[in-house]
């Protein structure tokens, strides 16, 4: 199919290949993180006190996103030079087999120390696929995208994350009401095992989507950056900071409402396991629906607007949002998670995708996108429930919590007004390279 031939139907189902990619990978990444929260410490770190190992088995955590900008560099390479379909396969097998594998290791009680040195080992390989995973999901679902549609296209595998932590919270959800012991002893592993099923229907699916037509006519120019990461850095290293500065609260704020609420909840709040699992996976389909909507009102008004709102919404609405879920009521909890999870990160998170791929041109689209947004994964996500978990440990409070995720905020926002309106610009337009 030659690129003045692309079918209508195509960026749909592009669009639905990147959402069911994109949920089976951050499926796989999130179910480590509700492990972390409620298996690990007392599973891999059991000779430690309960904050300890709570901090040992986030710090595993943390690890899958320090490997995570190494995905984006290896995988942006290839993707820069090869073409984002094959390495969107590479990035779910590499993906699928380490979560499997994750599913099938021995506890502490079995083989001692070397449990959490592959439980180490197999976190980073999974942060070294979903590294690769996001810049090549996005990428194939905007560069289809029809004119004046791409803000909506670019939403779907950013929704793809929402639907994903649904998806990973249902699946712990459904163990957790197994006996204690049951659930220490092989319930925790079924939601790492059935990622297998999952891998396979993605990949049916993304083995029958075309290449991307950006990529195509770059492969026809003969103009593929022989080092991506060099050409990237050379022409676009501002994109690069403010890509990773605009992200930091998202990526700060989703794994503190995904990962460390988790332990907070039932260790801190004192409600049961089940209860906090069901308000992540409610939250998470408002989401899903919110993401969606929000990428299509950022083609109305621009990513720029859009994205400052949700900035500023989760720096406003986090300290109410901590007064709801410090209630232990369920309803004002889901509530305050909804507020933050479900609209406010999902209104920044709708225009993401595009925003951060229309700042870069075609030939290092890949590479820059997926640098950027990986670094603030390392700064942000990775030390957030680390962070989160010692200032609560200090102060006793879920404010400075709250005191934390907004100064985010204001990092982010900041980054945010620094970056132009990428709206308008020619995805085809290899000249480009403003702010």
């Amino acid at each position: 199919m030659s690129t003045s031939t692309i079918h209508s139907s195509e960026p749909r189902k592009v669009a639905v290949a990147s959402l069911v990619g994109t949920t089976v990978e951050w499926y796989d990444f999130f179910i480590y993180g509700t492990a972390a929260a409620l298996v690990f410490p007392r599973l891999f770190f059991p000779e430690v006190g309960p904050f300890l190992g709570t901090v040992l088995a986030f710090a595993t955590f943390g690890a899958g996103f320090l490997a995570r900008p190494l995905g984006g560099i290896v995988f942006g390479h290839f993707g820069d030079r090869l073409g984002r379909k094959p390495m969107l396969v590479v990035s779910l097998l590499t993906m699928g087999v380490a979560t499997l594998l994750i599913g099938l290791l021995p506890t502490h009680a079995t083989v001692g120390v070397l449990a959490p040195v592959l439980l180490v080992l197999l976190r980073l390989v999974q942060g070294i696929a979903v590294g690769g995973e996001w810049g090549g999901a996005v990428l194939l679902a905007v560069e289809h995208a029809p004119p004046g549609r791409r803000g909506f296209f670019g939403s779907f595998p950013q929704a793809g994350a929402a639907a994903g932590t649904v998806l990973a919270t249902a699946a712990f959800y459904v163990v957790a009401l197994l006996p204690d012991d049951q659930f220490l002893a092989w319930g925790w592993r079924l939601p790492f095992l059935a990622s297998a099923v999952l891998v396979v229907v993605g990949l049916y699916v993304r083995l029958r989507i075309a290449e991307s037509p950006s990529f195509r006519r770059l492969e026809q120019r003969r103009d593929t950056a022989r080092i991506p990461l060099v050409e990237t850095l050379r022409t676009h290293p501002r994109q690069v900071m403010l890509v990773a500065g605009a992200f930091l609260v998202q990526s700060a704020f989703a794994y503190i409402f995904i990962a460390y609420l988790a332990t907070y909840a039932t260790q801190v709040v004192g409600v049961s396991r089940d209860a906090i699992l069901l308000i992540i996976a409610l939250s998470g389909v408002v989401s899903f629906a919110m993401h969606l909507y929000f990428g299509s009102l950022s083609d109305r008004f621009g990513r720029k607007p859009v994205y400052l709102t949700g900035v500023v919404a989760m720096g406003v609405l986090i300290f109410p949002a901590f007064a709801l879920i410090d209630t232990g009521v369920f309803v004002l909890m889901l509530l305050g998670h909804v507020m933050i999870f479900g609209v406010a990160q999902a209104i920044s998170g709708g225009a993401t995708a595009t925003m951060f791929a229309e700042m870069f041109r075609t030939g290092v689209r890949y590479t820059g996108a997926s640098v950027g947004y990986q670094l603030a994964g390392v700064a942000g996500a990775a030390l957030s429930p680390i962070i989160a978990a010692s200032l609560f440990e200090a102060t006793g409070s879920g404010y400075a919590i709250a005191g934390y995720l907004a100064a985010m905020a204001v990092v982010s926002l900041v980054s945010v007004m620094l970056t132009g309106e990428t709206r308008d610009r020619d995805l085809a337009d290899a000249s480009h390279a403003s702010g």
